[in-house]
Protein backbone atom coordinates (compact mmCIF):
# COMPACT_ATOMS: atom_id res chain seq x y z
CA UNK A 1 0.00 0.00 0.00
CA UNK A 2 1.13 3.53 -0.89
CA UNK A 3 2.07 5.67 2.28
CA UNK A 4 -0.64 8.15 0.48
CA UNK A 5 -3.34 5.78 0.16
CA UNK A 6 -2.11 4.59 3.75
CA UNK A 7 -2.12 8.40 5.26
CA UNK A 8 -6.02 8.50 3.38
CA UNK A 9 -7.30 5.32 5.46
CA UNK A 10 -5.77 6.52 8.77
CA UNK A 11 -7.02 9.67 8.26
CA UNK A 12 -10.56 8.42 7.34
CA UNK A 13 -9.91 5.54 10.31
CA UNK A 14 -9.20 7.86 13.04
CA UNK A 15 -12.29 10.61 12.15
CA UNK A 16 -14.98 8.02 12.54
CA UNK A 17 -13.70 6.80 15.75
CA UNK A 18 -13.72 10.42 17.24
CA UNK A 19 -17.12 10.86 15.71
CA UNK A 20 -18.30 7.68 16.87
CA UNK A 21 -16.74 8.05 20.59
CA UNK A 22 -18.60 11.63 20.61
CA UNK A 23 -21.46 10.07 19.66
CA UNK A 24 -21.45 7.82 22.55
CA UNK A 25 -20.34 10.63 25.20
CA UNK A 26 -23.82 12.09 24.01
CA UNK A 27 -25.44 9.23 24.62
CA UNK A 28 -24.16 8.48 27.95
CA UNK A 29 -23.93 12.09 29.10
CA UNK A 30 -28.12 12.01 28.22
CA UNK A 31 -28.88 9.15 30.30
CA UNK A 32 -27.02 10.53 33.03
CA UNK A 33 -28.65 13.71 33.37
CA UNK A 34 -31.86 12.86 32.43
CA UNK A 35 -31.49 9.19 34.06
CA UNK A 36 -33.53 7.91 30.96
CA UNK A 37 -32.97 6.07 27.95
CA UNK A 38 -35.82 8.37 25.68
CA UNK A 39 -33.00 11.15 24.29
CA UNK A 40 -29.88 9.02 22.79
CA UNK A 41 -32.01 9.80 19.39
CA UNK A 42 -32.29 13.51 20.15
CA UNK A 43 -28.86 13.37 21.65
CA UNK A 44 -26.72 11.89 18.85
CA UNK A 45 -29.58 10.90 15.84
CA UNK A 46 -28.07 13.18 13.54
CA UNK A 47 -24.33 12.57 14.36
CA UNK A 48 -24.87 8.90 14.07
CA UNK A 49 -26.62 9.30 10.64
CA UNK A 50 -24.01 11.59 8.95
CA UNK A 51 -21.45 8.76 10.33
CA UNK A 52 -23.27 6.22 8.41
CA UNK A 53 -23.90 7.48 5.12
CA UNK A 54 -20.15 8.44 5.08
CA UNK A 55 -18.95 4.63 6.05
CA UNK A 56 -20.31 4.14 2.20
CA UNK A 57 -16.83 5.05 1.35
CA UNK A 58 -15.87 1.59 2.71
CA UNK A 59 -18.03 0.55 0.22
CA UNK A 60 -16.02 2.38 -2.37
CA UNK A 61 -12.72 1.20 -0.45
CA UNK A 62 -13.18 -2.35 -0.85
CA UNK A 63 -14.32 -2.31 -4.44
CA UNK A 64 -11.43 -0.43 -5.49
CA UNK A 65 -8.94 -3.12 -3.87
CA UNK A 66 -7.83 -0.08 -1.04
CA UNK A 67 -8.83 -2.69 1.37
CA UNK A 68 -8.88 -6.63 1.48
CA UNK A 69 -13.04 -5.89 2.42
CA UNK A 70 -14.82 -6.51 -0.34
CA UNK A 71 -17.76 -5.03 -1.43
CA UNK A 72 -20.73 -7.73 -0.82
CA UNK A 73 -19.95 -7.44 3.76
CA UNK A 74 -19.27 -4.02 4.17
CA UNK A 75 -22.48 -2.73 1.23
CA UNK A 76 -25.01 -5.80 3.30
CA UNK A 77 -24.06 -3.57 6.43
CA UNK A 78 -24.08 -0.32 5.35
CA UNK A 79 -27.00 -0.81 3.58
CA UNK A 80 -29.00 -2.48 6.62
CA UNK A 81 -28.11 -0.05 8.85
CA UNK A 82 -29.26 3.28 6.70
CA UNK A 83 -31.86 2.08 5.93
CA UNK A 84 -32.67 2.12 9.49
CA UNK A 85 -31.62 5.18 10.38
CA UNK A 86 -32.17 7.18 7.20
CA UNK A 87 -35.79 5.24 6.31
CA UNK A 88 -37.49 3.97 9.56
CA UNK A 89 -35.82 5.75 12.53
CA UNK A 90 -35.21 9.42 10.87
CA UNK A 91 -38.89 9.35 9.45
CA UNK A 92 -41.20 8.18 12.25
CA UNK A 93 -40.76 10.34 15.28
CA UNK A 94 -42.92 8.17 17.53
CA UNK A 95 -40.15 5.57 17.58
CA UNK A 96 -37.04 8.10 18.31
CA UNK A 97 -37.48 7.74 21.65
CA UNK A 98 -38.29 3.97 22.59
CA UNK A 99 -35.37 1.87 24.16
CA UNK A 100 -34.31 0.01 21.86
CA UNK A 101 -32.44 2.97 20.19
CA UNK A 102 -30.55 3.68 22.69
CA UNK A 103 -29.71 -0.02 22.90
CA UNK A 104 -28.87 0.17 18.91
CA UNK A 105 -27.08 3.35 19.63
CA UNK A 106 -24.90 2.21 22.21
CA UNK A 107 -24.09 -1.16 20.60
CA UNK A 108 -23.49 0.41 17.72
CA UNK A 109 -20.87 3.16 19.12
CA UNK A 110 -18.82 0.35 20.98
CA UNK A 111 -18.52 -1.46 18.29
CA UNK A 112 -17.42 1.22 15.94
CA UNK A 113 -14.88 2.89 18.46
CA UNK A 114 -13.21 0.44 19.08
CA UNK A 115 -13.22 -1.48 14.98
CA UNK A 116 -12.17 1.97 13.94
CA UNK A 117 -9.33 2.49 16.67
CA UNK A 118 -8.71 -0.80 15.30
CA UNK A 119 -8.09 -0.16 12.06
CA UNK A 120 -6.24 3.77 12.47
CA UNK A 121 -3.59 2.25 15.07
CA UNK A 122 -2.97 -0.94 12.46
CA UNK A 123 -2.20 2.01 9.99
CA UNK A 124 0.23 3.42 11.81
CA UNK A 125 1.85 -0.10 12.76
CA UNK A 126 0.97 0.16 16.25
CA UNK A 127 -1.73 -1.22 17.18
CA UNK A 128 -1.78 -2.95 20.74
CA UNK A 129 -2.73 -6.41 21.16
CA UNK A 130 -5.41 -5.77 23.73
CA UNK A 131 -7.01 -3.58 21.05
CA UNK A 132 -6.75 -6.52 18.64
CA UNK A 133 -8.54 -9.02 20.63
CA UNK A 134 -11.22 -6.48 21.32
CA UNK A 135 -11.66 -5.76 17.73
CA UNK A 136 -12.21 -9.58 17.13
CA UNK A 137 -13.78 -10.40 20.41
CA UNK A 138 -16.48 -7.56 21.71
CA UNK A 139 -18.27 -8.10 18.68
CA UNK A 140 -19.96 -11.77 20.00
CA UNK A 141 -21.68 -9.97 22.37
CA UNK A 142 -22.29 -6.23 20.90
CA UNK A 143 -23.23 -7.68 17.32
CA UNK A 144 -26.39 -9.62 18.70
CA UNK A 145 -27.87 -7.09 20.93
CA UNK A 146 -27.62 -4.13 18.05
CA UNK A 147 -29.50 -6.64 15.55
CA UNK A 148 -32.14 -8.27 18.13
CA UNK A 149 -33.61 -5.82 20.71
CA UNK A 150 -32.02 -3.30 18.85
CA UNK A 151 -32.71 -3.00 15.00
CA UNK A 152 -35.09 -5.47 14.71
CA UNK A 153 -37.46 -5.14 17.44
CA UNK A 154 -37.36 -1.44 16.12
CA UNK A 155 -38.21 -2.33 13.01
CA UNK A 156 -41.22 -4.02 14.15
CA UNK A 157 -42.30 -1.58 16.75
CA UNK A 158 -42.59 1.11 13.82
CA UNK A 159 -45.06 -1.04 11.73
CA UNK A 160 -47.94 0.46 12.95
CA UNK A 161 -46.86 3.97 12.39
CA UNK A 162 -45.54 2.79 8.76
CA UNK A 163 -48.99 1.50 8.08
CA UNK A 164 -50.70 4.40 9.73
CA UNK A 165 -48.48 6.92 7.64
CA UNK A 166 -48.84 5.14 4.47
CA UNK A 167 -44.55 5.69 4.68
CA UNK A 168 -42.33 5.53 1.28
CA UNK A 169 -45.59 4.87 -0.43
CA UNK A 170 -44.58 7.06 -3.82
CA UNK A 171 -41.91 4.59 -4.36
CA UNK A 172 -43.84 1.79 -4.51
CA UNK A 173 -46.31 2.96 -6.71
CA UNK A 174 -47.69 0.35 -9.30
CA UNK A 175 -45.92 -2.15 -7.64
CA UNK A 176 -48.38 -4.80 -5.72
CA UNK A 177 -47.02 -4.56 -2.43
CA UNK A 178 -45.73 -1.64 -0.24
CA UNK A 179 -43.24 -0.74 1.77
CA UNK A 180 -44.81 -1.99 4.66
CA UNK A 181 -45.07 -5.66 3.28
CA UNK A 182 -41.04 -5.46 2.10
CA UNK A 183 -40.06 -4.27 5.67
CA UNK A 184 -41.59 -7.48 7.15
CA UNK A 185 -40.38 -9.36 4.91
CA UNK A 186 -37.05 -7.87 5.41
CA UNK A 187 -37.91 -8.74 9.48
CA UNK A 188 -38.44 -12.75 8.43
CA UNK A 189 -34.84 -12.35 6.27
CA UNK A 190 -32.76 -10.35 8.55
CA UNK A 191 -31.87 -13.04 11.05
CA UNK A 192 -30.36 -14.99 8.00
CA UNK A 193 -28.54 -11.97 6.32
CA UNK A 194 -27.29 -11.06 10.05
CA UNK A 195 -25.70 -14.61 10.82
CA UNK A 196 -23.83 -14.59 7.50
CA UNK A 197 -22.31 -11.31 9.03
CA UNK A 198 -21.59 -12.79 12.00
CA UNK A 199 -20.11 -16.51 11.24
CA UNK A 200 -17.73 -13.86 8.68
CA UNK A 201 -17.16 -11.94 11.79
CA UNK A 202 -15.89 -15.27 13.53
CA UNK A 203 -13.91 -16.62 10.64
CA UNK A 204 -11.80 -13.19 10.68
CA UNK A 205 -11.66 -14.06 14.26
CA UNK A 206 -9.91 -17.37 13.90
CA UNK A 207 -7.71 -15.86 11.29
CA UNK A 208 -6.64 -12.53 12.96
CA UNK A 209 -5.85 -14.04 16.64
CA UNK A 210 -4.44 -17.16 14.88
CA UNK A 211 -1.92 -14.92 13.31
CA UNK A 212 -1.13 -13.21 17.11
CA UNK A 213 -0.26 -16.59 18.61
CA UNK A 214 2.05 -17.35 15.49
CA UNK A 215 4.16 -14.11 15.64
CA UNK A 216 4.28 -14.57 18.99
CA UNK A 217 5.26 -18.03 19.12
CA UNK A 218 8.27 -17.12 16.50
Amino acid sequence: MSSLSNLYLCTYNSLHAIGWAIALSRILSSFVTTKSVNGAYASAGELISLLQTAAFLEVVHGAIGLVPSGVVNPLMQWGGRTHFLLAVVRQIDEVQELPSIFITFVAWSLSEVIRYSHYALSCMGSCPYWINYLRYTAFIVLYPIGIAPGEMWLMYQALPFIKKKHLHEHLFDGLPFSYYNSLMVLLLCYPFLWLKLYLHMFKQRRSKLRKHHEKKKL
